[in-house]
């Protein structure tokens, strides 16, 4: 009887346990099938703005607004000169509605964004007055960075401005107040760094660095230009060339000298130990930082380099 009575006892848990089991699952499913109160997250509908380097994103961001979504082809910190573009790249290319380079031969592997697709194509930098390389294999070509120049800047903004009131004319408005909003910033970028360059004799308004890169600038500034190597190669900083730098350095009683985030300074630093001038600092010129970084914006990329050159020639310290 007793054995009976645990056997009953026993089966009625096991029918217990499973009855519960059940009751769980399909209350499960219940909630399941109830239809969720959270709001479904919207695709991103807007044009798509497809640029070739981080610093022509951010510029035509900042006219574009919330209007438009603007992309970069290269990454955050990338060299923009011997970039090669991937598969992928070429996938982002064929949905963009818009495609933005700089010109100038700045993007020499960028004709195979353009063959073959049928979005515009914007060239930023036109209207731009070139400045002709003076040196090496590029003599007698247009120095790309015409991006170093704040001034030009305003002229990137109007066509960049132009470019989108046409893709969206819904919002031209938008894109034109924008425009005059950045072109003001840039304005005051240009104006800090004459005046603090009026307290430096013009003997000694002298910017040398690693790469070419600042010869708009220095055109801007009223300022003589020395570099190591006309377009980004660091190869190209034979003995002969930086012997040359130093020579120009201790003729011009130049207080310092400067080379740029994406190469190394070893070169710059024999100058350095050659003559009086001291080391400026780092200047960047084709990429932007991460958003933590030194120049997460265009603005925040030539107000360091404006500062950092004025600064260093004052013989300020950081």
């Amino acid at each position: 009887m007793v054995q009976t009575a645990k056997r009953r006892s026993g089966a009625g848990q096991r029918v217990g346990l499973l009855a519960a089991v059940l009751a769980c699952l399909l209350a499960l499913a219940g909630c399941a099938s109830k239809p969720s109160t959270e709001p479904a997250a919207s695709p991103d509908d807007r044009p798509v703005v497809l640029t070739t380097f981080t610093v022509l994103q951010d510029i035509a961001q900042n006219v574009a607004g919330e209007h438009l979504r603007v992309e970069s082809i290269t990454r955050l910190g990338a060299e923009i000169h011997g970039y090669e573009p991937t598969p992928d790249d070429l996938r982002r290319a064929s949905h963009a509605d818009l495609i933005l380079d700089n010109g100038l031969n700045l993007e020499a592997w960028f004709q195979q964004f353009v063959e073959d697709n049928d979005a515009p194509h914007v060239t930023a930098s036109r209207g731009i007055e070139p400045i002709d390389i003076v040196q090496e294999e590029g003599a007698g070509k247009p120095n790309p960075h015409a991006w170093m120049s704040p001034l030009n800047v305003k002229i990137y903004v109007e066509r960049i401005a132009e470019a989108f009131s046409e893709l969206d004319p819904a919002n031209a408005s938008s894109y034109r107040e924008n425009a005059r909003a950045y072109q003001a910033k840039l304005q005051d970028v240009h104006d800090e760094l004459e005046a603090a360059l009026e307290e430096i004799p013009q003997r000694q308004r002298v910017l040398v660095t690693c790469e070419g890169a600042f010869s708009y600038l220095a055109r801007d500034a009223n300022m003589a230009e020395k570099y190591l190597w006309a377009v980004n190669a660091e190869s190209q900083a034979t003995p002969r060339k930086v012997a040359a730098a130093i020579d120009y350095v201790r003729d011009n009683d130049v207080p310092a000298v400067f080379c740029e985030s994406t190469v190394s300074d070893a070169a710059m630093q024999r100058v350095v130990e050659s003559t009086d001038a001291v080391y400026g600092g780092t200047l960047y010129v084709d990429s932007l930082s991460e958003p933590g970084g030194p120049v997460p914006s265009y603005l925040d990329l030539i107000t360091h380099d404006t500062r950092t050159i004025a600064r260093a020639l004052k013989g300020e310290t950081p």
